[in-house]
């Protein structure tokens, strides 16, 4: 045992000298500088939008119920068209209401026919009467029948106008000019008043996008209603493609939902072509605030630690890294809300291999990176 413990104590021994001269090894070496690639942050047009999910809407949606009761006797349109506004679309049996409506009429003009003898009464007997060739009581008596036979009228008038409102229930006629859906009677159906739905028509010209917003939104649409621009609402539909159209703000709901703390807001679009159908789904863009110059800088030169974001700055020879408060992205771009200012050099490429304050020189980051040297 003895003589293994003299054959280690020189390798020991050699062992601790070089650990002794390491630090002073590590202190002599320098590190190359880094090559990097850098761009100015400028400032540049960042218009920008934020996104909400919207559905479309008509602005005029109808349902179309019947008043009266009956059978169908006549459908009078192509469903799926469009229909113009007092169309007729279908037809109720209308036989009862034709012959309720020519009843009413005989009992006005028989109405009408007594208050025309009484007047006439009236007249006679007020003539005997001042030559006292009839008593008071006779013409009190035909003036009372006057006033009867007037109130009749007044009655055998109202039937009629109720009868032929009746009858002109009986044709259903398009209230809005709009597209109409798939029937949900056919020919020989028997209808109820106001409890059968016969079909729905949708007005498309103009339609509307509702969407929802936080209750904290509330007053920037409520400016954005009175100082609206070509350029505030835009629209995406859900194939990616961009509406040609602009809108404008129809209407703001009255409350907030104090469930969900959003409310409603519905805009307006034009929409001459039909291309927006009632149920869609879209994206509706409103254009932010914040839009016009913003200081830009590459995407590509962010970095991200712990949720927040960091870039590097050429001092000279030297990298800072800065952190910054980002905006929303522009193309390639990224707006940077605060961190850096205008004329600051990012690096862009080989930020990788950076720390903060390294040595940093302008090369093609691509190129190896030379070995180390030593004092």
């Amino acid at each position: 045992m003895k003589k293994y413990n003299i054959l280690l104590f020189p390798v020991l021994v050699a062992l601790a000298f070089t650990s002794c001269k390491d630090p002073q090894a590590a202190q002599n070496t320098i590190l190359p500088p880094t090559p990097v690639a850098v761009a100015e942050a400028r400032t540049a047009e960042a218009v920008y939008y934020d996104q909400y999910q919207g559905t479309v809407v008509s602005v005029n949606n109808v349902e179309l119920r019947s008043a009266v009761t009956g059978f169908i006797t006549g459908i009078y349109f192509k469903e799926g068209d469009i229909v113009q506004k007092g169309k007729t679309l279908y037809e109720i049996d209308r036989r009862k209401y034709q012959a309720a409506y020519a009843q009413a009429n005989a009992q006005l003009i028989s109405a009408e026919a007594n208050l025309t003898k009484a007047q006439k009464d009236i007249d006679r007997y007020t003539m005997l009467l001042k030559n006292d060739a009839v008593a008071r009581q006779t013409v009190d008596q035909a003036t009372a029948t006057y006033e009867m036979n007037k109130s009749q009228v007044e009655v055998a008038k109202a039937m009629v106008l109720n009868a032929k409102t009746d009858l002109s229930y009986s044709l259903i006629t398009a209230p809005v000019t709009g597209r109409i859906g798939i029937s949900q009677v056919r020919l020989g159906s028997q209808v109820s008043p106001g409890t059968t739905l016969l079909n729905t028509v949708s007005s498309e010209n103009p339609i509307a996008v509702d969407i929802v917003v936080n209750e904290q939104d509330v007053n920037r649409f409520y400016e954005l209603q009175r100082k609206v621009t070509d350029s505030t609402f835009r629209l995406q539909l859900s194939d990616g493609t961009e509406y040609s159209k602009t809108g404008k703000i129809l209407a703001i709901d009255r409350g907030v939902n104090n469930l969900t703390g959003t409310i409603k807001v519905r805009v307006q679009f034009s929409n001459p072509d039909g291309l927006l159908k009632d149920g869609m789904s879209c994206v509706l863009k409103v254009l932010n605030n914040d839009s016009g110059n913003r200081l830009q800088i590459p995407y590509k030169a962010v970095s991200e630690q712990m949720g927040e974001f960091f870039v590097f700055v050429s001092q000279d020879t030297i990298a800072k890294q800065q952190k910054i408060t980002l905006g929303p992205r522009i193309g390639s771009n990224i707006v940077v809300m605060n961190g850096i200012k205008v004329g600051d050099k990012v690096v862009t490429d080989g930020f990788q291999r950076l720390r903060d304050g390294g040595k940093i020189t302008l090369a093609d980051p691509s190129q190896p990176v030379p070995a180390a040297q030593t004092k």
